[in-house]
């Protein structure tokens, strides 16, 4: 148990700006990294990042370092909250689509605009699909709907080393396949 760990995200759970300065000092930027991977646009991952700290100090008092080290929770936390603001994203895109907004249907090629990420990540989630059972529940599950390898072996009452083997053998076909596809 990391005991600084657990001080710092008490001061955190306190309200010490101090704590929440270091918080996001350690871990800003890979937040942000995985923000700009998943969102289009440079603005949306640093909203999504000053969301994602707004939650890390408001669960702060449930941190628990026997069960995770801080990297992983904050991690979690920030998947989590990514995954839900991708999930917002496109139910309101869809609705405004729907609705026949003209913000909607409008091209927009600005450099904000990204939309080889965009098709990718649709291929990506296409080939999800196509993986052997266990190896699409395992990313869906871990990856799409923010479960640790854990849970999903307790969802699942399967072997945690099984659900590890699955995620990596699904992993490792994803990028072969997705080789394949961007080779063209």
């Amino acid at each position: 148990m990391n005991q600084q760990d657990w001080m710092l995200m008490h001061r955190v759970a306190a309200g010490d700006e101090d704590a929440v300065a270091e918080l996001y000092d350690r871990f800003g930027a890979l937040v942000y990294r995985v923000a700009r991977q998943l969102l289009p646009t440079q603005a949306e991952a640093e909203d999504a990042v000053q969301e994602v700290f707004i939650r890390l100090w408001q669960t702060a008092d449930r941190y628990d370092p026997r069960r995770a080290k801080l990297v992983t929770w904050v991690m979690l936390i920030g998947r989590r909250h990514l995954i839900d603001r991708l999930r917002r994203n496109s139910v309101r895109g869809t609705t405004r689509a729907y609705e026949g907004d003209p913000a909607a249907t409008s091209i927009d090629n600005g450099p904000d605009k990204q939309p080889q990420e965009a098709e990718r990540n649709i291929r990506l989630l296409e080939r999800i699909t196509e993986l052997p059972k266990l190896q699409r529940i395992v990313i869906e599950r871990a990856y799409l709907q923010g479960y640790t390898l854990r849970e999903v072996s307790q969802q699942l009452e399967a072997p945690l080393g099984t659900i590890k083997s699955a995620l990596s053998r699904g992993l490792a076909k994803l990028r072969e396949r997705s080789k394949a596809d961007w080779a063209v």
